[in-house]
């Protein structure tokens, strides 16, 4: 499944615009089982109420370890396709860490340095809520891509919630990226920052992503991180 998307395009748009999308990942199916055990208590870490802390509105819950099998699947079968573009991008902005073909060594990195939790999420959304822009970083250990698939079905099952990323530029106004998704379909993006091509070389682009508002309905996401957190 993730084998046979177009890499070539997906590289592509990362490096022109920061995030591309998958196409479709997962079935319906799919989607209303891993949105499922949200309300359940057992699976997950710890739940994060986000007006309590600023972030927005809504919620989210990290799951424990062991991770479910179709978000282990996931995070592992995306891994191998990202890393080699993940090492370019430090490459090219002058960045040190260089990152493993196989995710174990890199988490076992994290590990070594303290990032113990486990940080793949599942997100939801209810009328009115909303995700601030941010950045996930959660440690010294950071890899620089991560992945959101929506689980619900836009028009169907909410309104509004468009995925949404801002770039901010050197000497220059933000630009926002919106990225529209259908259920089952997943979008890649930056976590912190990526390089851009300018007159005088390559420089550093910061982005944060958030969700913006709600308009009815529920909106459950999965979320990727590579990295654990401290």
């Amino acid at each position: 499944m993730i084998a046979a998307l177009d890499w070539a395009r997906i590289g592509a748009e990362l490096d022109a615009f920061g995030c591309a999308t998958t196409g479709p990942l997962l079935d319906a199916a799919s989607c209303a089982a891993l949105a499922a055990p949200y309300d359940r208590e057992d699976g997950f870490r710890s739940r994060i109420v986000m007006a309590r802390h600023g972030f927005g509105r809504g919620e989210y819950k990290y799951f424990a370890i062991p991770l479910p099998d179709p978000v282990a699947t996931l995070r592992a079968g995306f891994w191998p396709h990202l890393a080699p573009i993940a090492n370019r991008w430090n490459e090219t902005m002058g960045l040190a860490p260089r990152f493993p073909a196989d995710h174990a060594a890199f988490l076992a990195r994290c590990h070594a340095a303290g990032q113990t939790r486990p940080t793949p999420l599942l997100l939801r959304y209810e009328a009115g809520d909303y995700n601030c822009l941010h950045q996930d970083l959660y440690g010294e250990h950071v890899f620089p891509l991560q992945v959101a698939v929506l689980l619900s079905a836009p028009g169907r099952d909410f309104t509004g919630g468009e995925f949404v990323l801002t770039e901010q530029r050197p000497r220059m106004q933000s630009r926002a990226e919106v990225v529209p998704l259908q259920q089952g379909e997943g979008v890649i993006f930056a976590v912190h920052h990526r390089p851009v091509q300018g007159t005088r070389g390559t420089y550093r682009v910061n982005l944060r992503h958030g969700v913006s508002r709600i308009r009815s309905g529920r909106r459950h996401t999965l979320g990727i991180i590579f990295h654990d957190a401290a």
